[in-house]
């Protein structure tokens, strides 16, 4: 039967995209069977995970660029409260003058111009090349 216990690891992280500082907690569970070898089963709410080392993904912005510190590194070092901007000033638009704001706005209807040219060069060059092979073999007929 194996041996073994859990430990229970608080892991602190800091995501290198966002700089997000978070902890997450860890049991790990350290076995051995009747010949001596040895294994750990990491656990994250009794879930079995990947050792934190391996695939740590960022809870804010979900980047995979993330570093871990020593057991205690946020409490000895706070993250910085983010400095609280001023509210913009809003932004005054002119009028507009009165003699554009009162005309009738009419709406020219435009033409496909891009889709006849993507339409209209290919058949060209199609109708061009079909004449041109035609006019050459009426020309050169070979006996």
């Amino acid at each position: 039967m194996p041996d073994g216990f859990d430990t229970c690891e608080t892991w602190p992280f800091e995501c290198l995209r966002c700089l997000h500082v978070w902890e997450e907690e860890f049991v790990v569970r350290h076995l051995s069977d009747a010949y001596g070898n040895g294994g750990d089963i990491w656990l994250s709410s009794g879930v079995p995970v990947q050792p934190p080392w391996s695939s740590a993904c960022c809870p804010a912005c979900g980047a995979y660029r993330v570093t871990w510190f020593p057991s205690g590194y946020p409490t000895r070092h706070p993250e910085p409260e983010p400095e609280h901007e001023p509210e913009p000033e809003p932004v005054l638009m002119p009028a507009w003058p009165p003699d554009r704001a009162s005309a009738p706005q009419t709406e020219r209807t435009r033409l496909p111009g891009r889709l006849l040219v993507a339409l209209g060069v290919p058949l060209a060059l199609f109708v061009g090349y079909e004449l041109y092979a035609g006019a050459m073999a009426a020309a050169h007929q070979h006996p």
